[in-house]
C-alpha cells in the first residue's frame, strides 16, 4: 500500500533504479545502488534506515518471489505528508522494492532487428537528465509516440539536434568509418548497461572489428548512414536496430558488431562473478 499523499504519487518526487536477476544472480547490483544513491542525493532525499539493509531486503524478496529471472525495482520516495509541493511536509522518505517477472522480448526481435524513429518530445535538461527520478512524463510520451508510429522505440534529440536517448534505452551507432559511438552523458542518463557494453567493446577494438569506441555528438544524418545501430538497457540487453526514420541501416539486418557485443554481454551477465551477487535460494525452505 502506498499512501496517496506520498509525494511520489502526486508529484513524481522520488528516485528509483532497476536491476536484473539473471539465472538466480543479481547483475551489477552495486552499480545500480550507487546510481540510486547519486540520484537521491541530487534531489536531497535522505535514505530511510531500511536502506542499510537494502541488499538483504532484495535477496529476501527475490527468494520469496521465487523468480530467478526478474527485474528488481527499488524506489525511494520523498514520503507522505501533504498534497503540496513542499518537501518539508514529508517527515521521512519511504523505500519500496518490487520484484517483477522478466518478460523478455521475442527472439525474432534479436534475430531480425527493429525500427526506431526520432521523437518530437523535448528532452530533459542536463540536470534532470542525469537523475533517475520518478518523474517520467516525457519518457511516457516518447513511448506513446513510438507505438503510435508503429515502432516500439523512439530516440530523443538534445537541444542542439544530436542523438540523446530513448524512453528507457541508450543508443549506440557504428559509423561508416567503423567507430562505435554513444551519445555523451551530459544530456542523457548514465546507463549501467551502456557503460558495460562500452567497456566490453574494447575487446572488439583489440580484435580489429572496430577502430575505436567513444562518446560523442551524433547527428541524425550520421546515424542514417551508420553501418549498425543498437539499443541497450537493463531489460533488453543489446537490441539491434535495422531502420531509423524509415531509412535502412546497413544491410537492413542485425550486424556482426551487435552480435559480438550481445554475446559478450550475455557472458558477462551469466559468468562474471565480479559483477554478480549470489542469492541463497535454499533460504526459502
Amino acid at each position: 500500500m502506498i499512501p496517496i499523499d506520498d509525494h511520489l504519487v502526486h508529484r513524481g518526487d522520488g528516485a528509483f533504479d532497476v536491476m536484473r536477476c539473471v539465472r538466480g544472480r543479481v547483475y551489477q547490483m552495486e552499480e545500480h545502488l550507487t546510481r540510486l544513491r547519486r540520484s537521491a542525493n541530487a534531489i536531497s532525499i535522505s535514505f530511510p534506515p531500511d536502506f542499510e539493509y537494502i541488499r538483504d531486503l532484495i535477496k529476501i524478496i527475490l527468494v520469496k518471489g521465487k523468480e530467478k529471472d526478474s527485474l528488481i525495482r527499488v524506489i525511494l520516495s520523498r514520503g507522505p505528508g501533504s498534497f503540496t509541493t513542499n518537501p518539508y511536509d514529508c517527515p521521512s522518505s519511504q523505500l519500496y522494492i518490487n520484484v517483477v517477472r522478466l518478460h523478455s522480448l521475442p527472439d525474432k526481435y534479436y534475430r531480425e532487428g527493429l525500427p526506431i524513429i526520432t521523437s518530437s518530445i523535448p528532452i530533459k535538461k542536463s540536470f534532470f537528465a542525469n537523475i533517475k527520478s520518478c518523474n517520467y512524463l516525457q519518457n511516457v510520451l516518447m513511448k506513446k509516440e513510438a507505438i503510435e508510429a508503429g515502432c516500439k522505440y523512439a530516440i530523443a534529440l538534445d537541444e542542439r539536434g544530436f542523438l540523446a536517448e530513448g524512453s528507457t534505452e541508450n543508443i549506440g551507432v557504428l559509423t561508416a568509418n567503423d567507430i562505435l559511438e554513444f551519445p555523451e552523458f551530459e544530456r542523457t542518463l548514465s546507463g549501467i548497461t551502456l557503460n558495460r557494453v562500452f567497456s566490453l567493446a574494447g575487446e572488439l577494438v583489440k580484435e580489429g572489428m572496430i577502430k575505436n569506441v567513444r562518446f560523442g555528438k551524433i547527428s541524425p544524418e550520421e546515424a542514417y548512414g551508420a553501418k549498425e545501430i543498437f539499443l541497450t538497457g537493463t531489460s533488453i540487453g543489446v537490441l539491434p536496430v535495422v531502420s531509423y526514420d524509415g531509412r535502412r541501416i546497413g544491410r537492413g539486418l542485425p550486424g556482426v558488431v551487435y552480435s559480438k557485443l550481445s554475446s559478450l554481454l550475455w557472458k558477462d551477465m551469466t559468468q562474471n562473478s565480479e559483477v554478480l551477487t549470489e542469492i541463497d535460494w535454499s533460504s526459502n525452505d
